[in-house]
């Protein structure tokens, strides 16, 4: 499926999107944009608060999307097989959307408050994964310690992913990064103190 459906909307990020390539995010200004996707000033303004908006437009929609996700996985499997069940589906959505990520990353990596803002989506996305197993009957340590677990190894896998040249899918990519944190876990366990004396 196209990252660019038909809509203002997705002419406005189109537009956005090129511009923060070619002259950079600081020097794009709004009016540019809507000159670029041939709408108005009042119509980009319909959809986004601001030009920082346009790279995290779905931001809002996490704690539902996560919601559903989960709400999607059989109520018998434990917390982190429906978080890897969950990350899955999501991997499966990304996988034609690599170039547009790539694109979101680089224009990311340029500006300190786009960083700062990635930081706190990762945070919401963490959060909603925590409510949503809650909601599962998990407690809060175990659902904490999840969802933290899981908003980490999906971000490695994505990174690796993206890094790479195209030779594995994401879901492979993020089938390996948790058999890594598996064998990880299991030393980590062997390591562990004990109450013992």
């Amino acid at each position: 499926m196209s990252r660019w459906p038909s809509g203002a909307q997705s002419r406005l990020e189109r537009a956005a999107l090129e511009l923060f390539v070619e002259q950079g995010f600081a020097e794009t200004t709004v009016p540019q944009i809507t000159a670029r996707a041939g709408l108005t000033t009042r119509t980009f303004f319909r959809h986004f608060a601001d030009k920082r908006e346009v790279l995290f437009a779905y931001q809002a929609e996490l704690p539902t999307v996560v919601a559903n996700v989960l709400a999607d996985t059989p109520a018998t499997l434990g917390p982190m097989d429906a978080i890897v069940q969950g990350l899955q589906t999501v991997a499966a959505e990304l996988e034609g959307q690599r170039g547009y990520l790539l694109t979101r990353r680089g224009i990311i990596e340029t500006d300190d408050g786009l960083r700062e803002r990635e930081l706190r989506k990762q945070s919401i996305l963490s959060e909603a994964i925590k409510l949503g197993l809650l909601q599962r009957g998990v407690d809060e340590l175990t659902a904490t310690l999840t969802a933290q677990i899981a908003v980490s190894v999906f971000g490695v896998a994505v990174t690796r992913w993206l890094d790479q040249d195209e030779q594995l899918s994401l879901l492979q990519v993020l089938h390996e990064t948790f058999t890594a944190l598996t064998v990880f876990a299991k030393r980590l366990t062997a390591a562990a103190p004990t109450d013992e004396p």
